[in-house]
């Protein structure tokens, strides 16, 4: 086994077509992104007569320290899962050495692999330890839409299929709006949720350069779902390698009885499905529905409860990813791991 750079988009976009668990965080235009925010990204493969596993590491600046983040990797080509040792073993070997010299405190990895022992050993094996916070999901509801759109209904919670059908009666209007100015409207919407919610928000240079790399290859979609001539809901969706990802949403509680955002989101499977994706990808969800549990006493709401109530009711399943694991390589990371755990404590998550 070797590591080399990825240095061709077709080369790297070919191989995760032959990768069964994969996100448009293994993108190519991901990286393109991350360079577009001033962030400083390698592509690396392993090879063994072929590629047979990829790799996006990104290094990561902020006050509290600075560390090579690997979101939602490694992707492994099927048939070589059994690997998952040796490959991940091979990749640190060179990542260390880039850690070294761009001098970051530890690395971080979300990785794409199904949590269970086996693969939780892995990564125990090689020196990581859970990370205190997170920052991709590590659960996510995903639905299979290659099924007629009457199935697709059938398969829904009652009261979403309900409440889909009573929004399809009133005078709403889901539309496209592909541009910078529906990113503005869009943006609204998201400030008003973030001030509801009490959550930190992406920065508009982010939604805006995430939306300008994606939209080069008609890669992403801002639906508007507006009632009496208002933008009242709104979503910034991915299309990527035949799946649909729900990756941003935003909505006003003007009108609470009325269900817009339950329209629009199967507006966008619709759209998803019309594009030739296979499956739609909600994103995150909570991994339960309570903050703490003492003993046998569960207590609290997750603050994304009701978020993940309204995305189960379309119908789907979990997938359950190894949680995000650090290696620390300096002491700094201590520091760090204290901040983001009262970080988390804060959150409620």
């Amino acid at each position: 086994m070797r590591v080399e750079k990825v240095e061709e988009k077709n080369v790297w976009e070919n191989f995760l077509k032959n990768c069964k668990e994969k996100t448009f965080l293994n993108s190519w235009n991901w990286g393109n992104f991350q360079e577009k925010m001033g962030n400083k990204i390698w592509k690396l493969g392993v090879f063994e007569k072929e590629l047979i596993s990829v790799a996006l590491v990104i290094k990561v600046e902020a006050k509290r320290g600075t560390f090579l983040f690997l979101p939602h990797c490694p992707n492994i080509k099927e048939n070589f899962e059994n690997k998952k040792f040796e490959i991940l073993k091979k990749f640190l070997f060179e990542i260390k050495k880039i850690a070294k010299k761009e001098k970051a405190d530890f690395i971080r990895i979300a990785p794409i692999f199904e949590r269970k022992k086996e693969n939780l050993q892995v990564f125990k094996k090689l020196g990581f330890r859970e990370a205190p916070i997170h920052i991709h999901p590590e659960n996510s509801w995903e639905l299979n839409i290659d099924l007629p759109e009457e199935k697709l209904l059938m398969q829904m919670r009652k009261t979403t299929r309900y409440l889909i059908r009573k929004a399809q009666k009133e005078k709403i209007e889901i539309f496209e709006k592909n541009d910078l100015e529906g990113l503005k409207e869009f943006e609204k919407l998201y400030q008003i949720t973030r001030k509801r919610h009490h959550f930190v928000p992406f920065s508009f240079d982010y939604l805006k350069n995430e939306f300008l790399v994606f939209s080069k290859e008609n890669q992403i979609s801002i639906l508007l779902g507006k009632y009496k001539g208002e933008i009242v809901a709104g979503g910034i969706f991915i299309f990527w390698q035949k799946i649909g990802f729900y990756h941003h949403g935003a909505s006003s509680l003007k009108y609470p009885k009325v269900p817009v955002s339950y329209l629009l989101i199967w507006e966008a499977i619709k759209k998803a499905k019309e594009r030739g994706c296979e499956k739609f990808n909600f994103w995150g969800i909570a991994e339960r529905d309570f903050k703490y549990k003492i003993l046998k006493f569960k207590i609290g709401k997750h603050p994304w409860q009701g978020l993940t109530l309204f995305k189960k009711g379309f119908g789907g399943e979990e997938k359950k990813y190894v949680k995000t694991q650090d290696l620390p390589l300096k002491s700094k990371y201590w520091f760090n791991f204290i901040v983001e755990k009262i970080r988390k404590i804060k959150r409620g998550l």
